[in-house]
């Protein structure tokens, strides 16, 4: 099975078709998703999905997009919220310059809070990272010498500089549909680079549909087909990246992975 690392499932987009979404996943070979807080003030949204379905696991944190929405999110209080049994990472937090929705500043502040909080909760942290690899390697480089922290760089599309990084970090690097775009060359080549024990695979859905769907609305089952493109671009099987994605993704969400073999386990 293949475990989507990334979506929104809060998003309206699925506010009509939720349980079919779940189910057509979970028919193409994608038993788990994590859907992914874009303001903790949604917290009780978040919950509500994962305890709707077991399935479901989320997260907690403020988007960059978000961070002046939310500017002074309190570590105490993120590692509180993160301690509920199927919250399993903390964010998306990060850095996007590309839309620069909120001040870079504050963007800053922010990211550097979920990272103390990360660091704090034991949880990883999910970090977004857009057109700001530099300051990006800086703070994670600096932050990495006060205290470890685990992270992914989720729906990678930045340079090779900032995934070398990562890896050297400790840290793992999330593959969404932009994997497959006929115009991704250089994407997968930097796939290709990094180690197997290093990679996860994604929607961050409802947005990013696998070329097969593009420009239609992205939804966890389409994990596979970018699974399928992961395989091909490090030269192993379908069945062999779903093995090792899903093992990465069970060591990096600890508690997710635990709760997959508790409800596995026989009564």
């Amino acid at each position: 099975m293949i475990v989507d690392s990334h979506c929104h499932l809060d998003f309206p987009d699925f506010a009509n078709d939720l349980p079919g979404v779940l189910d057509r996943a979970e028919a193409a070979g994608v038993d788990r998703v994590v859907t992914i807080s874009t303001r903790v003030a949604r917290y009780d949204v978040y919950r509500a999905l994962a305890e709707s379905d077991p399935r479901v696991f989320f997260t907690v944190g403020t988007h960059p997009h978000n961070a002046a929405e939310e500017p002074d999110p309190e570590v105490a209080e993120l590692v509180r919220l993160s301690r509920h049994p199927l919250c399993v990472a903390i964010g998306e937090s990060g850095l996007d310059y590309h839309y620069d929705k909120s001040p870079r500043d504050v963007q800053r502040h922010v990211f550097r809070t979920h990272i103390a909080a990360a660091r704090e909760a034991g949880l990883p942290l999910v970090i977004h990272a857009r057109e700001a690899d530099e300051d990006m390697i800086e703070i994670l480089t600096a932050e990495m010498r006060e205290g470890r922290f685990d992270a992914v760089l989720h729906c990678f599309s930045s340079t090779e500089a900032l995934a070398r990084t990562g890896v050297e970090l400790g840290f793992y690097v999330s593959f969404s549909g932009i994997l497959t775009f006929k115009r991704s060359d250089e994407l997968r080549a930097i796939a290709r680079s990094l180690p197997l024990d290093r990679l996860l695979v994604e929607t961050d859905a409802p947005y990013l549909a696998p070329q097969k769907y593009r420009g239609k609305r992205n939804e966890p089952a389409y994990t596979t087909l970018t699974a399928q493109v992961l395989a091909e671009t490090v030269g192993v099987s379908l069945e062999e990246i779903a093995r090792i994605t899903t093992e990465n993704f069970e060591r990096l969400f600890r508690k997710a992975g635990l709760a997959a073999r508790e409800a596995r386990a026989p009564v």
